[in-house]
C-alpha cells in the first residue's frame, strides 16, 4: 500500500468532552480552515471517536462531520462503528488493536475506505499490516496529554522500531505537541495523531498550524 493512499499528515481524533461549550463541530472546523488557511488542505484527517454516544446520536453527528470534512477537503473516518461509518459515509474507519482484524472490516467496507488500526508494539503493528491495514496508529510516543495510558511511552526509540516494523504509514500518538514534533523528525513516521493537544486547546485554530509548521520541516 502506497503512502499517497492516505496522504494526511495530521491525524485529529475527536473527543467533544474536552471540546467544552465551543462544540466540537466548531472546534474541529477551526483546525480545518487552519489548514486551509496555510495552504495545507487535505494534510488533515479527523477520526470521530465518541464511544458513549448511542448509534442514533453518532450517526447524526457522523453526518454534520462528513460535511464539515467535505467542506475542506478532509479524510474522515469513524472509530469502531463499521455501521455507522457506511450508513455516514465516511471515508474509513479506525480499529482498535483488540477489534475486529482489518482482513474482515475489509470485506464489509470494500477496497475504496480506509482501514486504520491502533498498535502498541511491533508485532501488532505487523499484525494490523498482514491482515490489510491502510495506516497504523502506535503509541502512547510520549505521556498522552488527554487520557491515560496503559503502558509507559514508548519514546522515540519505541517509534522507530514500530516504523522498522512496516511499511506502512505510522502516526505517532500520545503527548504530541511541535516541539514533540520536531524531536520524532526522522523516526520514520508518516505523521502525528493528536487528540487533547487539539480538541483541548485554547485556539485550536493555532494549535493546528503549529503541528503542521513543525511537521514542514521533516521533509
Amino acid at each position: 500500500m502506497e503512502k499517497s493512499r492516505v496522504g494526511f499528515r495530521l491525524y485529529l481524533i475527536t473527543d467533544r468532552r474536552l471540546a467544552g461549550s465551543r462544540g466540537l463541530l466548531a472546534t474541529c472546523e477551526a483546525a480545518l480552515r487552519a489548514a486551509t488557511d496555510a495552504s495545507s488542505a487535505g494534510v488533515i484527517a479527523v477520526q470521530l471517536r465518541e464511544k458513549e454516544l448511542e448509534g442514533r446520536a453518532l450517526f447524526e453527528l457522523a453526518c454534520d462531520m462528513r460535511r464539515l470534512c467535505d467542506r475542506y477537503g478532509a479524510r474522515f473516518l469513524i472509530n469502531d462503528r463499521i455501521d455507522v461509518a457506511m450508513a455516514a459515509g465516511a471515508d474509513g474507519v479506525h480499529l482498535a488493536s483488540n477489534a475486529i482484524p482489518a482482513s474482515e472490516a475489509r470485506k464489509l467496507l470494500g477496497e475504496s475506505r480506509l482501514i486504520g488500526v491502533s498498535t502498541h508494539n511491533p508485532d501488532e503493528v505487523r499484525s494490523a499490516a498482514d491482515a490489510g491495514a491502510d495506516f497504523v496508529v502506535f503509541g502512547p510516543v510520549f505521556a498522552p496529554l488527554s487520557k491515560g495510558s496503559y503502558s509507559p511511552p514508548y519514546g522515540r526509540h519505541g517509534l522507530v522500531a514500530a516504523c522498522n516494523a512496516t511499511s506502512l504509514p505510522v502516526f505517532a500518538l500520545g503527548g504530541i505537541t511541535p516541539a514533540g514534533v520536531a524531536e520524532l523528525a526522522g523516526s520514520g513516521a508518516a505523521g502525528v495523531a493528536v487528540i487533547g493537544s487539539v480538541i483541548g486547546a485554547e485556539n485550536p485554530a493555532l494549535a493546528a498550524k503549529s503541528l503542521l509548521d513543525a511537521l514542514s520541516h521533516w521533509e
